[in-house]
């Protein structure tokens, strides 16, 4: 990651189209570093999770322009490279994995994190999660408890402040159905310095998040069925 992470500090000071083009190669070149590594983490993925075989870098990584339509904020790059591995590519609806590189001026790693689940999944979707939470909790806290005791914790939206209509008032899983998403993310270590121990990093903590993903993909499919 030398090249990634120097490329992206620098665009955080020069976030304008004049210096982006004056250092091009230097992005083509991070970007490169960022694709292979996320051309080793399909594979090592896949070797867990093989609803993830055979994608490519180009189904899983973000560009890095941004959408200025609706922002007001018109610096026009973002300052992460961020990959999203998941069942049939990044738009996909499905749970995945999400590796995210993001440097800060005083940390090397910034604001770097690796994620897995459902980022405001689809009203179909959301209400098949539900659903599958109400007849599995047991198994879906489980999956829960497993990824965090490897160090994720939630993300999303804040939730609801009562358990949406339709499901049982008295279930011991109603925090999780009272969320609009599901998202586990963990932030990765400072201390990071070549990209075998971020591989090794990231790996250790998808694998552990893959029952979480599983059975949010077994909610998905069905949502999605004819």
């Amino acid at each position: 990651m030398d090249s990634v992470l120097p490329f992206l500090q620098d665009l955080r000071k020069h976030n304008d189209r004049a210096w982006f083009e004056a250092n091009r190669a230097r992005y083509t070149s991070a970007q490169v570093a960022f694709n292979r590594m996320v051309e080793q983490l399909i594979p090592a993925i896949a070797s867990f999770d093989g609803r993830v075989r055979n994608l490519t870098a180009a189904q899983c990584t973000y560009r890095i322009y941004r959408d200025l339509r609706f922002s007001p904020d018109k610096t026009p790059y973002k300052t992460h490279f961020g990959a999203y591995i998941c069942p049939g590519g990044k738009n996909s609806g499905y749970a995945g994995y999400y590796f995210h590189l993001e440097p800060s001026d005083s940390n090397r790693m910034g604001n770097s994190l690796i994620a897995c689940g459902l980022y405001c999944p689809d009203k179909i979707v959301l209400q098949s999660v539900r659903e599958e939470i109400t007849d599995n909790g047991a198994a879906f806290e489980a999956s829960v408890r497993q990824a965090e005791a490897h160090g994720f914790v939630w993300d999303g939206q804040p939730p609801l402040k009562k358990i949406p209509q339709g499901f049982p008032a008295d279930t011991p899983y109603g925090d999780y159905l009272k969320r609009k998403d599901f998202c586990l993310f963990m932030p990765i270590p400072g201390h990071l310095r070549d990209t075998r121990q971020l591989l090794d990093f990231c790996l250790d903590g998808f694998r552990s998040a893959e029952p979480f993903n599983s059975i949010l993909n077994r909610a998905v499919a069905y949502a999605y069925e004819p």
